[in-house]
């Protein structure tokens, strides 16, 4: 009888964890430590798990991605990044072509291309806050274009390094906001040959 009420109430937990209560457990560590994190924190983590549940992909649910629009070049999307990097206060610090493949089949990667930019006084405040930030430098858009000829743009979905953790100092996270509305636009601009 011990037996049998042990395993139903291993079964009853393992249910609960599989439905989600374990969000509800890091909601209560959140709350309840010396320090609570930001208020978007919990809203931030669900939505990547969601994703990561939804594809598999740890990767894909850290990433946002644009479609290119079929009539726009490789290289007029490289100038639009790059034209709309001064205008979000932001440098280009890098432009990479990792590789280009000719022979591609259609669902291969044919071509690779990393443009990394940065505001410097930006990333002076976050890494002297935290070194670690530094691994987020600098921020970056990838073209790939597929054998089949379909184009995206990938960056970074910034969310948790913004609002991941404690909250952030209001002259940082005025900053954070900054640099997360340019590297949402700049490439959903780019995509369309908005400049």
């Amino acid at each position: 009888m011990i037996k049998g009420l042990l395993t139903g109430v291993f079964a009853v937990a393992l249910a609960l964890t599989m439905s989600g209560c374990s969000t509800m457990h890091m909601g209560w560590t959140a709350v309840t430590g010396q320090h609570k994190l930001d208020d978007k924190a919990m809203e931030a983590y669900d939505n990547m798990f969601t994703k990561v549940v939804e594809y598999g992909d740890p990767a894909r649910a850290m990433m946002q991605e644009w479609q290119v629009k079929d009539d726009i070049a490789n290289e007029d999307v490289a100038e639009t990044i790059k034209s709309l990097a001064e205008e979000y206060n932001m440098r280009v610090t890098g432009d990479i072509k990792m590789y280009t493949k000719d022979d591609a089949a259609p669902e291969e990667v044919k071509h690779a291309r990393i443009f990394s930019l940065c505001s410097l006084p930006i990333a002076k405040v976050f890494l002297n806050y935290s070194r670690y930030y530094g691994g987020f430098m600098p921020c970056r858009i990838m073209l790939v274009e597929y054998g089949s000829g379909v184009r995206y743009l990938v960056s970074m979905d910034m969310t948790l390094a913004i609002h991941g953790g404690y909250e952030l100092p209001t002259e940082m996270l005025k900053m954070a906001l900054s640099v997360k509305k340019a590297m949402d636009e700049i490439p959903a601009r780019a995509a369309i040959g908005d400049f």
